[in-house]
């Protein structure tokens, strides 16, 4: 799971408990004039492949974190249950895409693209 957090100009996400582990990541920090959008789609976290893995942890079903090689894309992975994961677009970034849990996805997604509207 994953903690967001703002300030004026950036997304802050921290990665929680022994995920930092099994993605290889502890947090990350994304000014908001790189993200392209963000969305909830559970549809698009769900399914067991997510990519040619590049340092991480998949486990089907049970766990996805981590970096993954994915349609010619760079993702971070952060998922155990997709019905709450939000996925947020990026541009100029190491990541082209983040894939991650959080505790409320539709409360999350209104706050990134709140951000991205002022």
């Amino acid at each position: 799971m994953v903690e967001v957090s703002m300030t004026d100009d950036h997304l802050h996400l921290e990665v929680k408990g022994l995920d930092k582990l099994w993605a290889f990541k502890s947090q990350l920090d994304i000014p908001f004039r790189h993200i392209r959008s963000a969305r909830y789609d559970a549809d698009a976290a769900s399914g067991w492949w997510h990519g040619i893995k590049l340092l991480g942890t998949n486990l089907p079903g049970v766990l996805t974190a981590g970096t993954f090689y994915q349609h010619g894309r760079r993702v971070f992975w952060d998922v155990h249950d997709p019905t709450r994961s939000i996925i947020i677009e990026l541009h100029d970034e190491r990541y082209d895409e983040l894939i991650v849990e959080v505790n409320d996805p539709l409360f999350a997604v209104e706050q990134i693209r709140a951000r991205l509207g002022s």
